[in-house]
């Protein structure tokens, strides 16, 4: 039997597994207008994300079961979409980020379609088969995740990552493995790597001074994709490491987490929840 409610911050990645059942072969998840796969490892599971702008409030979330006799099952459970409170951050930064040239809107305008057609992608089974974590070595947090930014006097978007301190040419590692989607040098977010992990789950390593993988390649957790630095819209050297859940803006830090190996628990907004 399913729980009647789960809960998640704003901002949080949501782990959801569902016990195995006789002649049970396929759950489906519907979430925020996405469609994402469960995958099968002793029990169902996948990993939501609810978008640093997602309304408080409670949402459906629906699972679809497909039995191998051809029976559909369809369970809808509430999600308790958490409030948090995020700070304002002003920079200063150089001009160009900020009063953009003609050439400059139409060349961010079309990364902006790239990397929107990267996070469409949901790949149907996850590539990992341990706990993600921290890129740069001996790290223990981040800043400024979900800061509403003030760059130069004037407001954007906030910020999607968690900042981690980094001197240029700190090695910085994959949070686990996946397949590079994206690798190369972006207005904003200079040199950049983008992986993808399966199931709509995908980290981002942006400022990077340099670049040592490929789009293509499959990297291992713990692997070296690159080197932190200062590059893009930036004040100083550091990583700035992104993590995108089907498309969901979420803190990094949650998604550890929700793939870390324990009892169901929710602390600081995010949860691991399993559904019995």
């Amino acid at each position: 039997m399913l729980v009647a409610t789960l809960s998640v911050g704003q901002g949080a990645a949501l782990r959801v597994a569902v016990p195995d059942e006789p002649g049970l072969v396929a759950v489906d998840a519907r979430w925020r207008g996405h469609t994402v796969p469960l995958a099968k490892d002793g029990e169902w599971f996948t990993i939501l994300g609810a978008d640093l702008d997602d309304p408080a409030g409670e949402a459906p979330l629906d699972l679809y079961f497909s039995y191998a006799d051809g029976v559909r099952e369809t369970r809808v459970i509430t999600v308790a979409v958490q409030s948090r409170e995020f700070p304002t951050t002003r920079l200063e930064v150089e001009p160009k980020y900020v009063e953009l040239s003609e050439a400059d809107q139409a060349r961010t305008a079309r990364e902006r379609e790239e990397i929107g057609a990267v996070y469409s992608e949901v790949s149907p089974e996850p590539l990992w088969t341990a706990p993600f974590t921290v890129p740069i070595t001996g790290s223990t947090g981040g800043r400024n995740f979900g800061h509403r930014r003030v760059f130069n006097e004037q407001p954007r978007a906030p910020h999607s990552g968690a900042d981690l301190s980094a001197s240029t040419g700190t090695p910085v590692r994959a949070a686990n493995r996946g397949r590079v989607a994206l690798a190369k040098e972006l207005f904003f977010s200079g040199n950049a790597v983008f992986v993808d992990h399966g199931l709509g789950v995908y980290t981002v390593y942006l400022h990077l001074s340099q670049i040592d993988v490929e789009a293509g390649q499959l990297v291992e957790r713990g692997e070296i994709v690159g080197l932190a630095g200062a590059t893009g819209r930036v004040t100083g050297p550091h990583l700035h490491w992104g993590v995108r859940v089907q498309g969901a803006r979420v803190d990094p830090f949650s998604l550890l987490d929700a793939t870390a190996a324990g009892p169901a628990r929710q602390q600081n907004g995010e949860t691991d929840a399993s559904l019995q």
